[in-house]
């Protein structure tokens, strides 16, 4: 055999150590996509339920806050509204309440002189 018969074969040898390594490999990497598709597979299983339920909560969340924001405009109504009666009922009323308690004051002050006159 000639050096360039035994390098050929060695080649030939060593290209089929190769081979069968890829091989190897490739058969790993086959097994672990394989697992990794049946864990995918197990977690979207597990998973759907859970996210049914996220959307059913947050539908749920979302309708509170609609409601919450109807009573929120309706109070702030309310208020303004009130506020507004107010305002109207303190500028109608203050004029003739203060002339009535001054009209008291200065008949309960008229009445005691008029007391204290009369005792001398």
């Amino acid at each position: 055999m000639t050096a360039g018969e035994l390098a050929v074969v060695l080649a030939a040898v060593l290209c089929a150590l190769g081979f069968a390594a890829l091989v190897v490999v490739l058969w790993r990497v086959l097994e672990a996509m394989r697992d990794l598709r049946d864990e995918l597979a197990r977690l979207r299983r597990d998973t759907e339920p859970l996210l049914e339920e996220l959307q059913t909560a947050v539908d749920e969340a979302r309708e509170d806050l609609d409601r919450f924001d109807r009573i929120l405009g309706s109070a702030e109504s309310i208020s303004s509204h009130v506020n507004g009666a107010t305002r109207v009922t303190r500028l109608a009323l203050s004029a003739p309440v203060i002339k009535t308690v001054a009209l008291a004051s200065g008949t309960s002050r008229a009445a005691s002189r008029l007391r204290r006159k009369a005792r001398t």
